[in-house]
């Protein structure tokens, strides 16, 4: 009696989740939201606190943006990490890898795939080993049908990887970079959606959402002019061998980086025309280590700590200001509040410099995408870059004959923040003792009569909810 009550919550809980994850589109483009979210998150929602300090520092750990999938036949449903900085998709880590129990309890409330339990799954010869800035998979690849929830097809015989073993994984990962015949020998996510015809491009936009909407979105063959202002500026993607480690990414040239202080006296970095790409699977923005030195001072950050990262004090999240990231034609200001990161520890909340020091890898992390709204297009090797700002929703469809540089966003410029100080910036405590402790909670609006409490949720909330009705059903079936 009690498996055939977790079955039918299961499909109950299935159902729902699937039908409202991904919008119904009419035209060439799929619309899936993404949730920004952290490990302590969900772990908190399974009530035990204690395990928040087990999670490491780590600039793939702390914070990422999921996707649900829905693979095979019947649907299971499984969430990957958003990476625009990998080629592959793969699911199932090895969740008895990881040492802390929050980062358990995470790994197995993302979601598993069978494939025995699939009817459309057909196993492919060959293992690879995926290796990552932190972490690493070693896969075997398998056919199976991913489910575009909304529309009325399916991705039919997507090739990917089941885990076999991995390090330091609490996801698995959907990576959206190039993929047949430019780093691999198949056809990834984005090559199925132009070849299935789901999409006309290999082109999808990607807005994160800000640390405050805690949403975001990705749109496959399409884009959104509610959430950008001025017109998108086209950069091309730098070539693999003219790029620094001779892989084909997301690379292109920035011109220079400035910060604009609550004082608003401008300050413009030395030697910052450099080479760096775009990636949705890293936290932190890794710059060089001098340039990185000299920003964390202007932050109050004397040096790092001993986990590489620079501590800061916390009001800095209430001050104007940004740090300014110049492009040919786009400049993308990131607001002080994006660039801190707020975690809890066991002294309590401290704050610490979302970049980080690195002369071997540059790249654009999260802390700089929440501010940009970014079109990557693979079939025109161009990103398509302008400021974010979300004023709304006006989707429309990419195709070989759009014009991407005559789009212009719907929003005006962004607002600009009241300044809680404007004598400068606070020096850093290096401790709890003047960091700001805060209290996370959330409200909640009841919708029309009928609706359920999931039906009133944001997409990323309702991943959430889902995440949370997943780890409930896997700790009620061990409990029986």
């Amino acid at each position: 009696m009690a498996a055939q009550l977790i079955l039918f919550l299961h499909l109950i809980i299935g159902a729902y989740c699937h039908a409202s994850t991904l919008e119904r589109r009419n035209d060439h483009y799929v619309k899936l939201p993404v949730v920004h979210s952290t490990n302590k998150k969900v772990f908190s929602d399974f009530g035990d606190k204690r395990a928040i300090t087990t999670v490491p520092l780590a600039n793939r750990s702390d914070v990422a943006y999921y996707a649900q999938l829905d693979i095979g036949t019947p649907a299971q449903q499984v969430f990957v990490q958003l990476d625009t900085g990998s080629f592959e998709l793969w699911v199932n880590p090895d969740c008895s890898d990881l040492q802390g129990s929050a980062d358990v309890r995470f790994c197995r409330a993302v979601g598993h795939y069978e494939p025995s339990s699939s009817s459309s799954a057909t196993p492919v010869a060959g293992t690879k080993t995926l290796r990552y800035g932190i972490g690493s998979a070693q896969i075997q690849y398998v056919k199976d049908d991913i489910g575009l929830t909304g529309t009325n097809s399916k991705l039919k015989g997507v090739q990917f990887g089941v885990a076999i073993d991995t390090v330091d994984e609490f996801a698995g990962i959907l990576g959206i970079g190039h993929g047949l015949n430019v780093t691999i020998r198949y056809r990834n996510f984005i090559d199925e959606l132009e070849a299935q015809g789901v999409t006309e491009t290999k082109a999808f936009s990607l807005a994160l959402g800000s640390k405050d909407e805690q949403e975001g979105v990705v749109i496959f063959g399409g884009l959104d002019t509610g959430k950008f202002t001025g017109t998108l500026q086209t950069l091309p993607i730098i070539p693999a061998q003219e790029s620094p480690d001779g892989v084909p990414r997301y690379w292109i040239n920035m011109t220079s980086l400035s910060l604009t202080p609550p004082s608003g006296q401008t300050k413009q970095y030395e030697d910052t025309t450099m080479t760096v790409f775009l990636d949705s699977g890293a936290t932190l923005t890794l710059l060089p280590t001098q340039l990185a030195n000299s920003i964390a001072a202007d932050f109050g950050a004397d040096s790092t700590d001993a986990n590489g990262f620079y501590p800061v004090d916390c009001s800095l999240n209430d001050l104007q200001g940004s740090l300014d990231f110049a492009f040919e034609g786009v400049t993308i200001k990131v607001p002080y509040n994006e660039l801190v990161r707020e975690l809890q520890t066991g002294f309590g909340t401290q704050c610490f410099l979302g970049i980080s020091p690195s002369d071997d890898f540059l790249l654009l992390g999260d802390t700089m995408l929440r501010s940009a709204y970014a079109v990557f297009d693979q079939t025109n090797n161009a990103i398509h870059l302008a400021q974010y700002v979300n004023c709304g929703t006006n989707e429309i469809e990419i195709t070989p004959q759009t014009n991407m540089t005559a789009i212009k966003g719907d929003c005006p410029a962004p607002a600009t923040k009241n300044a809680a100080s404007t004598s400068g910036v606070p020096s850093a405590t290096g401790g709890a003792g003047g960091a700001k402790t805060t209290a996370t909670g959330s409200s909640a609006t009841s919708g029309a009569g009928g609706s359920t409490a999931a039906d009133s949720l944001s997409p990323q909330n309702r991943i959430e909810w889902c995440i949370g009705l997943a780890g409930v059903m896997f700790w009620a079936a061990l409990a029986m």
